[in-house]
């Protein structure tokens, strides 16, 4: 794993790593950012391959929630495994299927998907999962939030011969509980980093700010983040879109990406971005969940999210892998209770910037219960002043440049016997 920039395994690696090498069900809760990915991918990869056959089969599904989280958990099978004798593919909607399914029908020993394609090709018999020995759910919840537990329990009736199986979650409502009892066998559970506690290293404030002028504050703030690499959150869609359309009138460079967007649109915004060419990205909650991107520098709320738990999760977007953040987070009137739940979540008050050129009219900001933490005045802080770091570059999964979603690259021949050519999970995703 030193290949892969790693020299000490995180706390849900430590925990999860060894029972599920011993075989055991796993019930793991842990938010992204503390190497959830690794800590079920890299036994994975070990167990496979320690049993790996000369009959090219579907031995082990990853099932999660959106496409971009099925691209990244790709690049890092990718990575992890660029040694193995391991096959693997990435499948999802939005994007032609034919290059998905000459994939499938060239065998592979790893498949990661979203429960809406794979139902699809399931369906036409372009998949078999018979012979699945372990499954991963990832990002339990967030499928729950997307109305993907009944596709869940579908794709579980087609796998008779599952061994194992692993749900990783970053929060745990009674719905998923209740999925974990059905699918788990005397699981072990690890929980670390409870979605309750933010990011030590983000610094974290807030604007009150009338609705109408939130735009203008956005651009104000920008001044300086606009030359690094920020994350913007919208509430909605559409909200996401004329964010997007202000910033770049405003000389800006922005991209939007949301659930409404083409997979080809969505992919093009987030290489742009992984690479610098686009300085912002405005995201709704589909980012929030999933990406993985070096070096970003900021994340701002430009709507407060009325599940606080969702705050968490955005602001988590930044201040990864040892670096500091920042995130800076707008509040209108309509939006103070969602504030309260926030920090009473978090257990802190937010520190809160008042001089800034658009401060509310009318109504005052309610009290809210602070414990150390107090209103900011003087001069209205730059949005990454004292940071003092440019954005590092986002690399594929072999290092050589931005990493593109989808299968495994192309295997010379179609033999698939050990001994007459390695089979691995290659490093370089190709655009199925």
């Amino acid at each position: 794993m030193k290949a892969a920039g790693y020299e000490r395994p995180t706390p849900i690696q430590c925990d999860a790593i060894p029972p599920v090498l011993a075989g055991r069900d796993l019930l793991g809760c842990a938010q992204t950012g503390t190497g959830k990915t690794a800590a079920f991918s890299l036994p994975l990869l070990q167990l496979l391959d320690a049993r790996v056959g000369d009959d090219p089969c579907i031995r082990a599904l990853v099932l999660t929630p959106t496409r971009e989280l099925a691209a990244q958990i790709g690049e890092s099978i990718a990575t992890y495994g660029r040694f193995l004798e391991l096959w693997h593919t990435v499948i999802f909607g939005g994007v032609p299927e034919g290059p998905q399914i000459k994939e499938l029908r060239r065998g592979l020993d790893i498949l990661v998907a979203t429960p809406g394609r794979l139902l699809d090709l399931l369906g036409r018999k372009e998949v078999r999962l018979d012979r699945v020995e372990v499954l991963v759910l990832d990002e339990a919840d967030r499928m729950l939030d997307m109305g993907f537990l009944p596709d869940v329990r579908r794709v579980v009736q087609a796998l008779p011969q599952r061994e194992q199986t692993l749900l990783f979650s970053a929060t745990m409502p009674d719905e998923i509980r209740k999925l974990a009892q059905g699918l788990l066998r005397d699981p072990v559970f690890v929980a670390v980093d409870p979605v309750s506690s933010p990011v030590e290293s983000v610094e974290q404030q807030i604007y009150f700010v009338d609705k109408a002028d939130k735009r203008r504050l956005l651009v104000d703030l920008l001044g300086d983040a606009a030359k690094r690499r920020t994350l913007v959150f919208s509430r909605t869609k559409h909200g996401a879109n004329r964010i997007a359309e202000w910033l770049d009138k405003a000389g800006i460079r922005a991209s939007a990406i949301h659930g409404n967007k083409s997979q080809g649109a969505r992919t093009r915004a987030l290489e742009g971005f992984k690479r610098g060419d686009v300085a912002v990205l405005v995201a709704t909650d589909l980012a929030a969940r999933g990406l993985d991107v070096d070096g970003i520098t900021h994340v701002i709320n430009f709507d407060l999210p009325n599940e606080p738990e969702t705050y968490v999760h955005r602001i988590g977007r930044t201040g990864r892998a040892g670096a500091t953040g920042i995130a800076l987070s707008m509040c209108d009137h309509e939006e103070r209770e969602y504030l309260r739940d926030i920090e009473r979540l978090i257990g802190r008050s937010i520190d809160t910037v008042d001089d800034h050129p658009y401060p509310p009219s009318g109504v005052a900001p309610a009290p809210r219960s602070a414990n150390g933490h107090g209103r900011r005045g003087g001069a209205k802080p730059a949005a990454g002043a004292g940071n003092g770091r440019p954005a590092t570059p986002s690399r594929g999964a072999d290092g050589r440049g931005p990493a593109r979603p989808g299968a495994s690259p192309r295997r010379p021949g179609s033999g698939r016997r050990r001994g007459a050519g390695r089979r691995r999970a290659a490093p370089k995703p190709s655009n199925a």
